[in-house]
Order: structure tokens, then C-alpha cells, then sequence
């Protein structure tokens, strides 16, 4: 399973992003996805979830301004960014949790910048 992270960029605070996570070599369907972001200098953290359902789940940081979402059609799962701040700043990473093996998957990172 491969996983490409994509739609970062640079965006003013209180702007919006979309960022995409294709999944390729299985189906997005038997996974339990979620997004990830690293700041500088700082741990990877989990920042929001989707089971493979499509049960929602996150951090109390994102809630009610980032949404998690994902279309088994196209394999590809999105994250929704509004009201983006500057502690949004980071290495946003997909991830992939295999249902039946338990294995995990994770994208290259796509970066977001929020400054003005």
C-alpha cells in the first residue's frame, strides 16, 4: 500500500486548505485512515481520524474547524482546513491502518504554512 499526500501550501490565517491522501495498491475501504502533522522541532502528533466505517474522530485542537473525510471511488481520503492559524504550521501526514493485518501505512508528507 502506497499513500500521496498532497494540497499543502502556504495560507494567511483564517484561510482554508484541502489536502488529499490517495491510496494506491489496496482499498481505502479495509483501513482505519487518519492525518498526522509534525510542527518544527516538535513529535508527530494525531490530529484526526476516519475508521474505516466512517466513524469521525479529533484532536481538541482541529475540532469544529478541520473535517475528515474519504471517498472509497476514488481510494482517496481529504482533510478539510478552516480557519487555518499559525500553530497549524506543520508536516501533515496520512496514515493508513490495515484492518485484517493490523499494518500500518504512511505517506511523504505534504507541508502547510499559515502566515501572513
Amino acid at each position: 500500500v502506497q499513500l500521496q499526500a498532497s494540497g499543502g501550501g502556504l495560507v494567511q490565517p483564517g484561510g482554508s486548505l484541502l489536502l488529499s491522501c490517495v491510496v494506491s495498491g489496496g482499498e481505502i475501504s479495509h483501513n482505519d485512515m487518519g492525518w498526522y502533522r509534525q510542527a518544527p522541532e516538535k513529535q508527530r502528533k494525531w490530529i484526526a481520524s476516519l475508521s474505516y466505517v466512517g466513524l469521525g474522530n479529533y484532536t481538541d485542537s482541529v475540532k469544529g474547524r478541520f473535517t475528515i473525510s474519504k471517498d472509497n471511488v476514488k481510494n482517496t481520503m481529504y482533510l478539510q482546513m478552516n480557519s487555518l492559524k499559525p500553530e497549524d504550521t506543520a508536516v501533515y501526514y496520512c496514515n493508513a491502518q490495515n484492518i485484517y493485518s493490523g499494518r500500518s501505512f504512511w505517506g511523504q508528507g505534504t507541508l502547510v504554512t499559515v502566515s501572513s
